[in-house]
C-alpha cells in the first residue's frame, strides 16, 4: 500500500513539474512574440512624393526710380549780365530754341577789332602777292632780278599769307564766343529748375547752371534685380508698374539694357526699362512698383517647402532608395510660395520626403506612403 501511494506520488509531481514548465515556456514565448513587433515598430511610416521636373515661373514685385531720357544742365560759356529771359520752369522748348540773351559788349567791340586787323592783314597780302607776282615775271629775263631780292620777296608774301590767316582764324573764333551770347536748348525737352534772373552775371566756372532741361518724352526706369533672377528670362521682355501719383494706372516698360555686373553691396544687377510718355502723366524722378514675371528658360526640379531642410550649414532634402533614408545637398531657386526650385543631384522619378526634417538621419529604415495630392 506504501509503494502504491509513492508511486501516485511520483505520477503527480511530474505531472504538476511537465504543467510548471509548460506554462514558463509559453509565457517565455508569448514575450519573445512583442519583441519581434518593436522592432517592426521601429520602422516608421514617411509621406513621400515623386520628384517631377516642370518649368519654374516667379512673379515679383520690385522698386524702381524713373529718369528722364535726357536731362541737361546748362551753363553760359562767357561771361556778362543777362539781359533776357524767354522761358521760366515748365517752359516747353524745342531744339536750337533761344532760353535767354547774355549782354557782353567788350565781346562784340573785339569782334569789330578783329574784323578791322583781318582786312588790313588781307590787304597787305594782297599788295605783297602783287609785288612777288611782278618780280617773279621780270626775273624771266637774265640779270634783270637777282635772286635774292626773288626769295625775299617771295618770303614776304608767304608771312603776309600767314598772317591774313591766322586774323581770319582768330576773328571767326570770336565771332563763335559772340554767338555764345544767346543760350540756346541743346534738345526738345522742358524746363524743370531756373537759378538767374534780368541782370544777374553769368560766367563763373563755379556757379550754378542757368537751367535745367529734361527730355521726357521717354523715360528711363532704373530697377535693382535680385542675382538669383538675373540667370531667368523676363516674360515677354516687358514689365507693369504703378506710381503713387497715380496708383490706379498700370504702365507697361519695355527691357531695353542691363548693367552686366552684380553689385556687391546690394547683390542684385542694375537693369533699366524704357516707357513712352509722350502724354507727360509720369514724372521723371518718381519711384515705382515693377511687376515682373520670370520663367526659367528650362525645366527645373520643384519640390513642396515642406521638403527642403535648412540648417546653419546647407539646405538638403531627403531621398528614400530601397527604403532606406539619404540626405541629398541642395541650392535653392524660386521661392513660390508653397513650391521651392532646388537644384542638386536629383533626377525626376526620385522618391523624397514631403516633410522632411533633421531627425530623420541617413540610413534610417522606413516604410513609405506616397502622398497622391
Amino acid at each position: 500500500m506504501t509503494r502504491q501511494s509513492n508511486y501516485i506520488l511520483n505520477v503527480r509531481l511530474f505531472t504538476c513539474c511537465f504543467l510548471i514548465g509548460s506554462l514558463i515556456a509559453c509565457n517565455e514565448n508569448q514575450e519573445k512574440a512583442p519583441g519581434k513587433n518593436q522592432e517592426a515598430a521601429k520602422a516608421d511610416t514617411v509621406k513621400v512624393f515623386l520628384l517631377t521636373a516642370d518649368s519654374a515661373q516667379k512673379t515679383i514685385s520690385l522698386p524702381g526710380e524713373l529718369l528722364p531720357n535726357e536731362n541737361a544742365q546748362i551753363r553760359a560759356k562767357v561771361q556778362g549780365y543777362i539781359r533776357k529771359l524767354n522761358v521760366d520752369i515748365g517752359s516747353r522748348v524745342k531744339k536750337g530754341q533761344v532760353l535767354a540773351l547774355i549782354d557782353a559788349p567788350e565781346i562784340n567791340t573785339r569782334v569789330q577789332e578783329l574784323n578791322e586787323k583781318v582786312r588790313a592783314a588781307r590787304s597787305r597780302y594782297a599788295s605783297s602777292k602783287d609785288y612777288f607776282d611782278r618780280i617773279n615775271e621780270a626775273s624771266n629775263a637774265d640779270g634783270v632780278i637777282a635772286p635774292s631780292e626773288l626769295q625775299r620777296t617771295k618770303n614776304q608774301m608767304m608771312a603776309d599769307s600767314s598772317e591774313y590767316n591766322a586774323a581770319v582764324f582768330a576773328a571767326s573764333s570770336y565771332r563763335q564766343i559772340g554767338g555764345y551770347l544767346a543760350i540756346l536748348a541743346p534738345y526738345n525737352g522742358i524746363i524743370t529748375k531756373r537759378t538767374i534772373n534780368v541782370g544777374s552775371f553769368v560766367g563763373n566756372p563755379n556757379e550754378q547752371p542757368l537751367f535745367e532741361l529734361q527730355d521726357n518724352s521717354l523715360l528711363r526706369l532704373q530697377v535693382p534685380v535680385p542675382e538669383v533672377y538675373t540667370g531667368a528670362v523676363l516674360l515677354n521682355n516687358s514689365a507693369e508698374l504703378t506710381t503713387r501719383s497715380q496708383p490706379d494706372k498700370k504702365f507697361k516698360a519695355t527691357l531695353v539694357r542691363a548693367s552686366g555686373n552684380i553689385d556687391n553691396q546690394s547683390r542684385s544687377e542694375l537693369w533699366e526699362f524704357a516707357i513712352p510718355n509722350t502724354t507727360g502723366e509720369l514724372k521723371a524722378g518718381s519711384y515705382s512698383d515693377v511687376k515682373m514675371r520670370f520663367l526659367r528658360s528650362k525645366p527645373s526640379m520643384i519640390v513642396p517647402t515642406s521638403a527642403v531642410v535648412t540648417t546653419l550649414e546647407k539646405k538638403f532634402v531627403i531621398k528614400v532608395s530601397n527604403n532606406t533614408t539619404q540626405w541629398i545637398d541642395v541650392r535653392a531657386g524660386f521661392n513660390m510660395g508653397d513650391k521651392q526650385e532646388i537644384f542638386g543631384d536629383l533626377n525626376p522619378g526620385d522618391t523624397l520626403v514631403l516633410k522632411g526634417n533633421e531627425e530623420l538621419k541617413p540610413g534610417t529604415t522606413v516604410i513609405t506612403k506616397l502622398d497622391k495630392k
